[in-house]
């Protein structure tokens, strides 16, 4: 690939900025990637191993002479940051996000760009329950979908270069409107995060199981819901605060689905399980079927020792 943007700024160098460092240098990309991240600790430990070309210390600093400016922090830091940045943003530059909500976002950063400068709202679909500037790794995004969701009016060019570089970091990229992305995020991973939350503190708080039960015998149900349940903390907080209607749509929707299958255990009515579990057999095999995941053996994981 050749170098699509001269400068990169990644304000927050976590899980997913580390990640497109990784994955911009080993496509040649960009030819300087810059960083930054609130903590002192972060940003030194970001220096130490090389993440960036450089890593200053504040995100106005980041954003000189950028073409490209990513924001990686928790949504609900996303104005501020904004503020900071807006007015030392390169005429001709292009501002994105890597959120996992859009119409938040797109009220909190929108206001703070000025003219002349694009700012198309994206979301990476990768992820692991890790985070920290050494958590990232470059191929996390391959065969993996970004959602870009730009504004009326977009500038066409700027928008070809964005999606260019996500394709040249291995996404698939899809164009979407804010209102539906928040909504099939709410059914794909929101709701299911929270879910996960909830029988992982569930189990925590059932005296009848130890700890060390729950630990020791864990199924694979369960302890992909505690995988679940170890992601970042502000960031699930923000999340829902931030895509409070379409989580509860889709918590209502999941809690009518629950008494009903209650009720059938409570009268044995084993047809109605055996249906629903039926159709929802085929949605895992369409997730395998569309490369999202695998059905090898124990999903793939890797034995201990190995």
């Amino acid at each position: 690939m050749s170098v699509i943007y001269n400068r990169v700024a990644l304000i927050g160098l976590g899980l997913i900025a580390g990640s497109m460092a990784h994955a911009m240098r080993r496509a040649n990309l960009a030819a300087e990637i810059v960083g930054t991240a609130r903590s002192a600790e972060t940003r030194s430990v970001a220096r130490e191993i090389g993440l960036c070309d450089r890593v200053v210390d504040s995100a106005a600093e980041a954003v000189q002479g950028a073409d490209l400016v990513v924001l990686a922090v928790p949504i609900g830091a996303m104005g501020a940051v904004a503020e900071e940045i807006g007015p030392h943003l390169k005429p001709g530059a292009t501002v994105s996000d890597v959120g996992s909500v859009k119409r938040a976002v797109i009220e909190a950063v929108a206001p703070h760009i000025p003219q002349g400068v694009h700012f198309i709202p994206g979301h990476p679909l990768a992820g692991t329950e890790h985070s920290g500037p050494k958590s990232g790794f470059a191929s996390l995004f391959e065969n993996r979908w970004c959602l870009l969701v730009p504004p009326e009016n977009t500038d066409p060019e700027a928008m070809a270069r964005l999606r260019a570089l996500w394709e040249g970091m291995g996404a698939h990229v899809e164009e979407m409107d804010a209102d539906h992305h928040d909504l099939v995020l709410a059914v794909t991973s929101h709701a299911p995060h929270l879910i996960a939350y909830t029988m992982v503190g569930v189990a925590d708080d059932l005296r009848r199981v130890t700890d060390g039960e729950v630990i020791k015998y864990s199924a694979a149900g369960f302890r992909d819901f505690t995988r679940i349940a170890a992601s970042d903390p502000t960031m699930w907080r923000d999340v829902f605060l931030s895509n409070k209607d379409a989580t509860l749509e889709i918590l209502g929707r999941f809690t009518e689905e629950l008494f009903a299958l209650q009720r059938a255990i409570r009268t044995g009515d084993g047809a109605h399980l055996f249906d629903y579990f039926t159709r929802t057999r085929a949605i895992r095999r369409g997730i395998i079927e569309a490369g999202q995941d695998t059905d090898a053996p124990d999903f793939g994981r890797s034995k201990p020792g190995s």
